[in-house]
């Protein structure tokens, strides 16, 4: 390590944020343009260099956090960069994305608050591109192996560039008319600006990955014949297939599902609408879920202007502390955190009946009611124990223009055609079946990502899109260089 007594002697700082009114004036990221470079290099000095650093298990992609917090603390950057891209296809999208499972699992963590391991992913990264040190890496020779890849999210797009960079010819295909999947229509700007993304896509394209958008396979393109066109098909589609709420009311007009509204805003900012017909200005907004989706939601209901807005999280507000018995170091904790979204909701007193900033904790809803034309006007809601039951005298009603449901995803859509015409086995809970070496029961044919493993994180997608890669490889060739860093069955670590 750089500095054997950084830990001991420099606090902890984060990548200041702009003011909340100035932030939710434009949808440009939240965070202080430059601010991260100047406090990066300490930071990563209070890095341990642990004899058994538990950041590598916490983290899926197996990142070598340790080397390159000492890289950086050096300002070795260009050699920090290799580190990084040696396990992470797209350190700008989980550095600004990932909810850091790596932090949690830091040594320090134990008794200090830990390093700010994401900040210094996101300085690497960004850095790495100012100076160039991220130039395409064509393949020296093609293998003459074809392989489709069925969606552009990030399982998809690491799976594709990983094949590519193998030899092999890789065509993605999006359904959307822009790729990214939900990181382009999913993710507000004010958490990544989308030029992070087109940026890499245009380093794909140097590489020779090809991409066909526009192109739902299974609708647009039948499914049985691009598994006749290619020598193998890689299934990313993402868990699209959003979770319903069956109560009295559902049918009202302005009760939507939250990824109806987060795409409209995208499209926006992308400037293909001048408004969004589903925007939230002037309306009373509830957000029922109280996950990363529904942040999103409040973060852009605030800046599209809406009278109020709370949040909805059937959870018990979770304590500032980890809870040692039931969540111990070094799993990831459900403590209370202040998203940007929430810090803006909090300061604006856009929902003055809550609990916390703009949300409502342990809270249910039981009902909706509309007026005369068949619009919500009210959601009726009641508190819960632990368990989810009702607790007696507890019910209210919140003024409800706009209600947007929150509440994540099962598996994949069916609706394209896709899945029934393979003949694809779906799991219990929606999700599609695989073998250990990720390939479905259809020869040829293998899943990725949220589509097979269910909702989860982005490093997660980034892990499983590497991962597929060296299985396909393997399946055309015989055998793989590729790194796998995780397999079908793995999961964060819990007690």
């Amino acid at each position: 390590m750089a500095d054997p007594k950084g830990f001991m002697n420099t606090p902890r700082r984060e990548w200041p944020r702009r003011p909340v009114r100035e932030r939710v004036g434009d949808w440009d990221e939240v965070y202080v343009p430059g601010a991260l470079l100047p406090i990066i290099g300490p930071q990563a000095d209070r890095c341990m260099d642990c004899g058994v650093p538990f950041c590598h298990d916490a983290c899926p992609l197996g990142n070598l956090i340790p080397e390159w917090n000492d890289l950086v603390a050096r300002a070795d950057w260009r050699a920090a960069s290799d580190r990084l891209h040696a396990t992470n296809n797209f350190p700008e999208f989980t550095g600004r994305l990932c909810p850091a499972p790596c932090e949690a699992g830091c040594v320090l963590a134990i008794n200090q608050p830990a390093v700010t391991i994401k900040n210094v992913e996101c300085a690497i990264a960004d850095r790495a591109w100012e100076e160039g040190f991220t130039p395409p890496r064509p393949p020296d020779r093609l293998s003459g192996r074809t392989v489709a890849v069925i969606g552009s999210g990030p399982a998809g797009l690491a799976a594709a560039q990983q094949l590519t960079r193998a030899g092999h010819t890789v065509a993605v295909y999006e359904k959307d008319d822009r790729l990214g999947g939900l990181m382009r229509y999913g993710i507000p700007a004010f958490k990544m600006e989308k030029r992070h993304l087109e940026r890499r896509l245009e380093q794909m394209r140097a590489e020779g990955t090809r991409f066909r958008t526009s192109t739902a396979v299974g609708r647009d393109v039948g499914a049985a014949r691009l598994r006749a066109r290619y020598d193998a098909v890689v299934i990313a589609t993402g868990a699209t297939a959003w979770r319903e709420l069956d109560v009295p009311g559902r049918a009202l007009t302005g009760v939507q599902q939250a990824m109806e509204y987060l795409p409209l805003a995208n499209r926006v900012c992308e400037g293909d609408l001048e408004v969004s017909p589903m925007s939230a200005e002037g309306c009373h907004v509830v957000i029922v879920g109280g996950g990363d989706t529904g942040a999103d939601c409040l973060g852009t209901a605030v800046r599209e202007g809406a009278a109020s807005v709370t949040q909805l999280d059937i959870y018990a507000q979770p304590g500032a502390e980890r809870d040692e018995d039931r969540e111990p170091w070094p799993t990831y904790p459900k403590v209370y955190r202040l998203s940007a979204a929430h810090e803006e909701a909090g300061t604006l007193r856009t929902a003055p009946a809550a609990d916390a900033d703009a949300r409502l904790f342990a809270a249910s809803t039981l009902r909706f009611t509309g007026d005369e034309q068949g619009h919500v006007r009210e959601l009726h809601l009641t508190e819960v124990d632990e368990r989810r039951r009702p607790l007696p005298g507890t019910g209210r009603s919140l003024p409800a223009d706009l209600v947007l449901l929150a509440l994540g995803f099962s598996g994949p859509d069916r609706a394209d055609g896709l899945i029934d015409e393979l003949g694809l086995e779906l799991a219990p809970r929606g999700t599609l079946v695989r073998g250990p070496d990720f390939a479905t029961d259809v020869p040829g044919v293998f899943a990725a990502g949220d589509a097979a493993r269910g909702q989860s994180l982005i490093v997660w997608a980034v892990a499983e899109g590497r991962a597929v890669a060296a299985a396909v490889d393997r399946y055309l060739t015989g055998s793989s260089r590729l790194p796998a860093p995780i397999g079908p069955y793995d999961r964060p670590m819990a007690v």
